[in-house]
């Protein structure tokens, strides 16, 4: 008996441990309730399909523009399309575990490793597409150190990762859980609005 006790003791505190540092690289700066915004991630974690669609703004030192957001997200790829906002036409990123493929009206297809690289070399502006299939559900991406202030409800108000801020103002009911409606990215000399307008998780295909 005293053997299965020491054994029941140790699997107790490794389960303890891999749950402390399951998000050992977030830190939670201020603001909201920290319990219940475990909750409300663990309840938006687990949707990784959806489509939705949106109003882009923005902004660098170089040009502005506006423009609609197409996304489709099913588990690791995704097919983001693109119209007005980087002032060259329909643009269309496709992306899975292999690599990223980027389309512009009236050039051949490009293809790149990273979706940051391959729009960086093509069109001069590192956009965090990577981070983005997490910002856009009000996370921080778990594999990058994070700095999070909640709001009032206990969701994401402000991320601070990677180099960029983004900032929360609206959200929406959407099925089960509360989605980001109106966020703000500003970073390398870049500011991107981004309105959604419709949330549409979905059955994996």
């Amino acid at each position: 008996m005293h053997g299965l006790r020491i054994l029941i003791i140790m699997l107790l505190a490794a389960l303890t441990t891999a749950c402390s540092s399951f998000h050992q690289r977030e830190t939670l700066e201020f603001g909201g309730d920290p319990a219940a915004w475990r909750s409300h991630r663990q309840a938006v974690e687990p949707l990784d399909t959806w489509v939705l669609q949106g109003k882009l703004g923005l902004r660098s030192e170089q040009e502005s523009g506006s423009g609609t957001l197409w996304w489709q997200q099913a588990d690791r790829t995704y097919d983001i399309r693109l119209s007005g906002p980087l002032g060259r036409g329909a643009t269309r990123i496709q992306g899975e575990p292999s690599g990223v493929t980027l389309e512009m009206a009236g050039r051949p297809p490009y293809r790149a490793e990273s979706a940051e690289d391959l729009l960086e070399q093509q069109i001069g502006w590192r956009l965090p597409v990577e981070h983005l299939l997490w910002w856009v559900r009000g996370l921080p991406d778990p594999d990058r150190p994070s700095r999070l202030q909640l709001d009032a409800d206990s969701r994401a108000a402000r991320i601070a990762q990677a180099g960029w801020t983004v900032e929360y103002s609206r959200y929406q009911q959407v099925g089960d859980v509360q989605l980001p409606q109106r966020l703000q990215l500003a970073g390398h000399d870049i500011l991107l609005t981004l309105v959604i307008t419709n949330w549409r998780p979905e059955a994996q295909p």
